[in-house]
């Protein structure tokens, strides 16, 4: 496998009124495409504060971090965006879809907004339903969907934009123990088979033994 992200001596802080709060304090890392990672620690160990600097939503503050070769302290806000936009898909614990729209359409949503074209979307979005099992519900909207089933249309949003890797921070945490056991099953097979790295934030035992790499943060650091 080739190399996707490459960290060297990653540090962050927040500031909290007149004190900075470390969340980050020299982590090292290399994470490889279509791998399964996990990050796992308690709360407050900085795996969130990780995961959203993988995802471009911070800027690193301190260190290097490479993606796909390229140093993101080098490259323009522009260039960061469309890294975002393109290559990286992101799962929320709380799904973040349209009420309004149907499954196929908040599939389609950001499709659209990227300039694809009609014929492709559609072909993107049959793809990526029938790929989590969603496709006979395409029709539905969210309030018409369980939990899981939520939770699959917004990962096979992600999946449509045909990223480098997948993000979610707690993806199983408000689902029930079947469900959550689907989206993991979902998210490994997806790694396997079509190549894209999955990195979730995490300390759900059915992730962390499904995941193929653990990396444990505790204050900021990887043990």
């Amino acid at each position: 496998m080739s190399v996707l992200y490459t960290g060297k001596g990653i540090a962050f802080e927040y500031r909290l009124g007149t004190q900075s709060v470390r969340a980050l304090g020299g982590v090292d890392l290399v994470l490889e495409r279509g791998g399964f990672y996990c990050l796992a620690g308690p709360s407050g160990s900085g795996k969130t504060t990780l995961l959203n600097l993988l995802g471009l939503i911070d800027t690193l503050q301190t260190g290097r971090l490479q993606f796909d070769g390229t140093d993101l302290a080098e490259i323009s806000e522009r260039e960061k965006n469309r890294i975002r936009r393109f290559r990286i898909g992101f799962v929320f614990q709380n799904f973040n879809l349209f009420p309004v729209l149907r499954a196929e359409e908040n599939v389609e949503y950001f499709l659209h907004r990227q300039g694809v074209p009609a014929a492709e979307r559609r072909q993107r979005v049959a793809e990526t339903l029938k790929a989590v099992g969603l496709w006979e519900h395409r029709h539905k909207r969210p309030a018409e969907m369980s939990g899981g089933q939520r939770q699959r249309v917004a990962i096979a949003r992600a999946l449509a934009k045909k990223p480098d890797v997948i993000l979610g921070d707690e993806p199983t945490a408000s689902l029930d123990q079947e469900t959550g056991k689907g989206i993991v099953d979902t998210l490994a097979t997806l790694a396997s088979n079509s190549g894209v790295t999955v990195i979730l934030s995490s300390h759900d035992p059915m992730v962390l033994a499904r995941a193929q790499h653990v990396i444990t943060l505790r204050d900021g650091r990887i043990v």
